[in-house]
């Protein structure tokens, strides 16, 4: 009698409505190489932005101030800033020194600035250099300005005391001087706007800054 053959089981069908587990195909597709000229293009385009973001908050800036320079401008000051001449102290000044500028904005001075106040009479100018130091704006004017103008001065002083000293200062002539460290503005008349745009953009801003409350009238 002959022996049956044994036979494999066929694998099982897959259940009715499914399909069969296939492995992922893996894709070797060659990657693209980096375009040099797309980068380059990214890399110009990334700081032009940067430099429209710098020239944005400059412009900011200078129309800020700008504005109160055209507040002087306006009122026909002539601005003006001039090199530092620095900070010495002296009881005199040395034979044949000159000031820059006409009130002086900055150089050798006296060891004691003038008390913060508004004077009749005119104030040396190496006192007045001391408190353009400490961050104080000086308010000078000839002896040709009218003495309702000079009046005018005086009420604007009135409001604006902390900081500033007002005196005359006949070789002006008729002429106002506003003056602050290494900063001047030379004006025909008393213009309010200005005054205080000059004021906002120069004052506690001298190399030697003192607190608030010693530049107080009669400090």
């Amino acid at each position: 009698m002959a022996k049956k053959k044994s036979r494999t089981p066929p694998p099982p069908r897959p259940a009715q409505g499914t399909r069969p587990v296939q492995a992922p195909k893996v894709r070797h597709e060659p990657r693209t190489p980096r375009d040099p000229g797309r980068t380059r293009l990214w890399l110009i385009g990334s700081g032009a932005a940067v430099v429209i973001v710098v020239v944005v908050v400059v412009l900011a800036t200078v129309l800020g101030g700008g504005s109160k320079g055209s507040a002087l401008a306006a009122a026909g000051c002539a601005q003006q800033s001039f090199p530092s001449l620095g900070r010495k102290h002296e009881v005199e000044l040395p034979k044949g020194y000159k000031y820059n500028s006409f009130p002086p904005t900055s150089g050798t001075h006296h060891p004691q600035p003038a008390v913060w106040n508004i004077y009749d009479e005119p104030v040396r100018q190496m006192n007045l250099v001391h408190n353009l130091e400490h961050g104080g704006v000086v308010v000078q004017y000839g002896d040709k300005v009218p003495a309702a103008t000079v009046d005018e001065i005086r009420a604007w002083y009135a409001s604006n005391r902390t900081g500033i000293l007002v005196a005359p200062l006949p070789g002006l002539g008729d002429k106002i001087a506003l003056t602050a460290w290494t900063k001047l503005a030379t004006c025909p008349g008393f213009d309010e706007k200005a005054f205080d745009a000059f004021v906002d953009l120069n004052q506690y801003r001298g190399p030697e800054r003192l607190p608030i409350d010693a530049m107080q009238p009669g400090t």
